[in-house]
């Protein structure tokens, strides 16, 4: 079985705010098969590939690609961004993104 996963970094502005995003898209996500993984707040970043800060990371999986831009596509969860997403963060950064096959063993 394979799932797709991104790990993302973000500087995010506003925790409470970004808090209530998480609550709010979580329906969202997981009516569609998504769900988090890790997730870190970070307090110094000793190497980066990029200019803009990072203070969280996590990962986020679907159960494919395709699944993963529907979600991201969706009407509904464009509104919880829209309303708590981007007024919270400043920038996102996707470090990775990679397919996990996990064997049935």
């Amino acid at each position: 079985m394979a799932i797709y996963e991104m790990l993302v970094g973000l500087d995010v502005k506003d925790d409470n705010l970004y808090s209530d995003y998480r609550e709010a898209m979580k329906p969202v996500l997981v009516s569609m098969g998504g769900e988090f993984g890790y997730d870190f707040r970070i307090e110094e970043v000793l190497k980066s590939e990029v200019t803009q800060n990072i203070n969280r990371v996590f990962t986020i999986r679907f159960p494919n690609k395709n699944v993963m831009t529907s979600f991201f596509n969706a009407p509904e969860y464009q509104v919880v961004k829209a309303k708590y997403f981007t007024p919270s963060v400043r920038d996102i950064t996707i470090i990775r993104e990679y397919e996990i096959v996990e064997s049935d063993a």
